[in-house]
């Protein structure tokens, strides 16, 4: 079994609801196991900055996956939630954001698939609910909780727990 972290995100409806949802549909307790969930997070948008907030949180996973085959898994739950990668602006509104951003200690660079993600240590909002749930992991040479304490914080809020 290997350990995953992955990010989940929104700004588009019941984003907590959303995000509730997908994490019960990635982990079906067998094949991908939830091990943390972070706080939920309100934070400015990334790229594309003229949309709604984003609410961000992480979850760290015991998986039986390949790093593939739960890439997969994410994707098909961001479809069955409503997201169309393919119809959708790049960094634009969505009602959920799937990414796999580390597996074990894998880097892996393949077409659709780079890991540890290659945007990691750029964005607050995934590294500040990182250091929430996995503090002391590592990833290229970097302590989470580090990571998130040299990044700039403006703009993200925890939420009170629902």
């Amino acid at each position: 079994m290997a350990e995953a972290l992955i990010g989940l995100g929104g700004n588009l409806g019941d984003v907590r609801a959303t995000i509730a949802r997908a994490v019960v549909m990635l982990c079906d307790g067998a094949t991908v196991r939830l091990l943390a969930r972070s706080s939920d997070y309100r934070t400015e948008p990334w790229g594309v900055t003229e949309q709604p907030d984003f609410v961000n949180c992480c979850i760290a996973v015991e998986t039986a996956l390949t790093p593939r085959a739960l890439l997969t898994r994410g994707l098909d739950v961001e479809r069955r939630l409503g997201r169309d990668r393919m119809a959708a602006p790049r960094f634009g509104p969505r009602t959920i954001d799937i990414d796999l951003l580390a597996y074990d200690d894998v880097a892996i660079e393949e077409p659709g698939l780079t890991l540890p993600h290659p945007h990691l240590f750029e964005r607050a909002f995934v590294l500040v609910p990182l250091a929430e749930i996995r503090p002391d992991w590592v990833i290229s040479g970097h302590r989470l909780q580090e990571a998130a304490e040299k990044a700039d914080r403006s703009g993200i809020e925890r939420l009170d727990r629902t």
